[in-house]
């Protein structure tokens, strides 16, 4: 990696790392009552940032998306892979809500993540592409270049991830933790982020769209 292309890649990781909780963080400072409209001015801007980090590996870094775990050449079976992942995370996300339950310990029962289902939508399409582009394909994948262990590589962008979640106190935070970890170690071994971009997606759009669809908990 000349030196060009090694300042890219620390661009490319201050926005992996950094630059969804400054979007989000600025958002909550100028919008005290979110709407539809706000909501999906703050989207489109984490979705535009996203496309801009993929346009440095291609543009800049030089190098194929499949670098980040990006490969759409056996989309069948990426898919097939990120259904699995999906139903392993519901069985340790239920596994903690109850000891959650049984501890006591309150968690998903705030606001709705947007006023209406299609905003909802959004939000859960966002989150599935951009969380998973940013901190399990170029963070880990850079960080692992940069530093020589896919340990310290994997920590980093798994605490940081985990920490994004600081809003929903720590029992959002410890669940993201743990369902991030899972994805992490899936990560590391297929390396296919179009997996977890499906597996994360299935898991915030069950609960936020699907279930408001299906009137359940009404």
């Amino acid at each position: 990696m000349d030196s060009k292309s090694r300042n890219w890649t620390l661009v490319g990781l201050a926005i992996a790392l950094f630059g969804l909780p400054a979007i989000v963080t600025a958002y909550n400072w100028q919008v005290a009552a979110p709407t539809n409209a706000t909501i999906t001015v703050r989207e489109i801007a984490i979705l535009t940032l996203t496309g801009f980090l993929l346009w440095i590996v291609v543009k800049r870094e030089q190098l194929p998306l499949s670098s980040i775990g990006l490969r759409f050449d056996r989309p069948g079976k990426s898919l097939g892979w990120g259904l699995v992942l999906a139903i392993v995370l519901f069985a340790v996300i239920l596994a903690i809500l109850a000891v959650y339950s049984s501890l006591g310990i309150k968690y998903g029962e705030g606001a709705k993540i947007a006023p209406s289902l299609l905003v909802a939508l959004l939000t859960v399409i966002r989150a599935g592409i951009s969380e998973e582009v940013f901190y399990r394909g170029f963070a880990l994948e850079r960080l692992q270049s940069l530093s020589g262990s896919k340990w310290i590589a994997a920590a980093v962008s798994l605490l940081l991830f985990a920490g994004f979640h600081y809003r929903q106190g720590f029992a959002g935070v410890f669940i993201a933790l743990v369902v991030g970890g899972v994805i992490t170690l899936f990560y590391m071994w297929k390396r296919d982020l179009l997996a977890t971009i499906t597996a994360h997606f299935l898991v915030d759009f069950t609960p936020n769209v699907l279930f408001p669809l299906l009137g359940a908990g009404d």
